[in-house]
């Protein structure tokens, strides 16, 4: 799978990409990331990316012409939108979910688009597939959101992880659990400051195991996240 982040800040990435599971992915030739600097493609002696919006306004908007010929030069021009999808990451958009990152998981080629400044000028909608958020806040761009998307979408592509590693988390079991948190987790020492591992852990008895772990996943998605049944039902 490749990845191509559009970014003025590469150098934002080096930290988070060279390190634990996306490294791996990488030396596995599992992914491929690449960035693309919107700076090239700017304006002017000054390379310029962005302007004012019309209408007055605080702060800056980024121009729609610089920020397509980066789009277009991301890109893979053999590739139909059934296999690749051009994304900005920006607050107005869908909220990012497990199920997102297993649909793009399944990708041959991924493009993030990184916003910044005030916002993007809105025809840029013309550019791209959809416009991605990872929750209800503001970040200072979309170099952070980026990085949360590669390592949730790296982590669920083939050969990544061995064995059966995410059937069992938070929103990835069967259709039927998927809007459940992951039940509780224990490991050594069985008693830490008075503090017992459940004995049913213990018992060797898987059936009744795997019934304990529903009623948990049920009862914390219950206390945590209650609108996960909701919207489920």
């Amino acid at each position: 799978m490749n990845i191509t982040i559009i970014t003025l800040f590469e150098e934002m990435f080096k930290g988070p990409f060279e390190h634990s599971i996306i490294k791996r992915a990488i030396g596995k030739k599992a992914i491929k990331i690449n960035f693309v600097n919107i700076r090239d493609f700017g304006l002017g002696r000054h390379k310029i990316v962005d302007d004012k919006p019309y209408g007055g306004g605080k702060g800056m908007v980024m121009r729609v012409d610089v920020l397509s010929k980066a789009i277009e030069k991301a890109k893979n021009k053999k590739l139909t939108s059934k296999f690749q999808k051009i994304i900005l990451l920006d607050p107005k958009g869908k909220t990012f979910t497990q199920k997102k990152a297993q649909e793009l998981s399944k990708l041959k080629h991924l493009v993030l688009v990184c916003g910044h400044y005030e916002g993007v000028d809105a025809r840029i909608k013309n550019f791209i597939d959809e416009t991605i958020s990872i929750g209800d806040f503001i970040l200072t761009g979309g170099e952070i959101p980026a990085m949360v998307i590669v390592d949730s979408v790296t982590r669920l592509a083939p050969f990544v992880l061995t064995g059966n590693a995410v059937a069992e988390e938070s929103f990835s079991r069967s259709e039927k659990m998927n809007s459940r948190l992951e039940y509780p987790q224990y490991t050594r020492p069985q008693v830490y400051q008075n503090l017992k591992v459940p004995k049913l852990l213990l018992s060797g008895d898987h059936k009744k195991i795997e019934e304990w772990r529903k009623k948990a996943s049920l009862k914390i998605t219950l206390k945590v996240r209650p609108d996960l049944i909701k919207n489920q039902s």
